[in-house]
């Protein structure tokens, strides 16, 4: 069962991820975005981290759902609006429950993929973060829980937007251009599925706090 704690490691682990690749995500907004990507998140999950340093919500909902708003408060752009509705919504799905089994917490994910579907008017092959959201959450479905697959799914759809054209986003104003670009968002989104695996490891966050994740 995953409880408070796994969830609160869990985002420290994108935290600390996106930290670490800040740079390289900010690289690949360069040619087709507005090269921000990687210190927007980097702000965003930097507070989000310590906004839960500072408070414990007490359940998976909770801690999702304060990280949310962490996130539509200090990051700019469509950024901060897509992946606060991304945790926000999940939270919100997951309820009061003290703890979550994966499965519960899949179908919970998926509502708060659909969400970032709806709120961008986008799909998957559109060259966005869902590219890498999409193959992510199939395969926990897949896998019945297995976060490994679902971070090996969701690295080989980011990889997988090179050579698509961009039909949504600031990217999709450059039309055949946007073509031969990894995606940044799709890049980031895979990274919370890495996280996701390596606090479900106990290699993250889960080993050093003792989570049952």
């Amino acid at each position: 069962m995953l409880d408070a704690l796994f969830f609160r490691n869990w985002l420290t682990a994108t935290a600390d991820a996106v930290d670490r690749e800040a740079e390289r995500l900010t690289e690949l907004d360069s040619p087709i975005g507005d090269a921000d990507h990687g210190s927007n998140l980097r702000r965003g999950f930097r507070a989000v981290a310590a906004v839960l340093e500072k408070e414990t919500p007490d359940t998976p909902g909770a801690v999702l759902m304060l990280a949310g708003r962490q996130l539509i408060s200090t990051v700019g752009g469509a950024s901060g609006p897509l992946y606060g509705t991304l945790l926000r919504r999940t939270g919100k799905e997951l309820g009061d429950a003290p703890e979550v089994g994966p499965a519960r917490f899949a179908a919970a994910l998926r509502t708060g993929v659909d969400a970032v579907a709806a709120l961008g008017g986008a799909a998957p092959g559109d060259k966005t973060m869902l590219d890498a959201l999409a193959p992510g959450i199939d395969a926990l479905d897949d896998s019945l829980g297995t976060f490994a697959a679902a971070r090996e799914a969701a690295l080989q759809g980011a990889l997988a937007t090179t050579p698509l054209q961009a039909r949504k986003g600031r990217a999709s104003y450059l039309g055949e251009r946007s073509i031969g670009h990894q995606d940044p968002g799709a890049t980031s989104s895979a990274l919370l599925f890495e996280a996701l695996a390596e606090t479900a490891d106990g290699i993250g966050g889960a080993s050093r706090e003792g989570s049952r994740g």
